[in-house]
């Protein structure tokens, strides 16, 4: 799919793979793209592993703790130190950080405290602390993050099929549906842009369709033969 996007807007591309949990492997990744573009203007940590399967803190085993964190929070750590150092390398006024947390990280998340934690600790301590440090490196560098609800991607799809999850999820939502990717990448567009948002830095984004951690709706309310998932491509 890159290569194709690539392909029908005519720009260059390059496609870099690694373990993200890996220090070397992170490293020389940006290594590889330093040699063919060298500086990198924009960083989107948008990477991420959400474990089905709910459990209680009280029943959850280390391994699990320890490789949500090492994917959701070291990774997004060793992407962003690998980012800033290339900033000093190249130096330049302007560098941009979105960071995509998730709404785990507002209300919490039964079953999920492994990635609440997470997602919480890169889109609040990160985010604000980050936004004053990046300033020295490049004048006007800012660092934002946005924080998605439920989204319609490969990694909640198999969630999203159990329509007893879909109602529960509907009703703390006032627009009832769930949201497309095409609708979070408008708002990390927009971060993403000099020209639209060169004041604003240290900023938390939800976009959740104005979910709430409470119920907003009774199951009388919430229409599941039309499961409330817009996937029109023209929106």
């Amino acid at each position: 799919m890159p290569k194709k996007l690539a392909k029908k807007i005519g720009t260059e591309t390059l496609l870099v793979g690694a373990d993200l949990t890996d220090e070397n492997q992170v490293n020389q990744m940006y290594e590889m793209i330093a040699n063919k573009f060298g500086r990198i203007d924009i960083l989107i940590c948008n990477h991420g592993i959400w474990p089905e399967e709910d459990v209680d803190l009280v029943d959850m085993d280390f391994a699990r703790w320890k490789r949500t964190l090492a994917v959701d929070l070291d990774g997004v750590f060793l992407c962003i130190r690998a980012f800033l150092r290339q900033l000093k390398k190249f130096p330049g006024e302007y560098a941009n950080i979105i960071i995509v947390g998730s709404t785990a990280a507002i209300f919490g998340e039964a079953g999920h405290s492994d990635y609440a934690a997470a997602k919480a600790a890169i889109t609040y301590g990160l985010t604000r602390s980050l936004k004053n440090e990046i300033v020295l490196l490049a004048r006007y560098s800012r660092v934002n993050a946005v924080c998605p609800g439920w989204t319609l991607t490969p990694m909640s799809m198999g969630a999203l099929e159990e329509k007893r999850l879909v109602a529960r999820v509907l009703k703390t939502i006032p627009l009832r549906k769930i949201a497309t990717p095409k609708e979070i990448a408008k708002m990390i567009a927009v971060l993403a842009s000099d020209k639209v948002s060169s004041h604003i830095t240290g900023q938390i984004i939800t976009i959740a369709g104005g979910m709430e951690g409470r119920v907003l709706f009774e199951d009388d309310e919430i229409d599941l033969s039309k499961v409330y998932i817009n996937i029109d491509p023209q929106r």
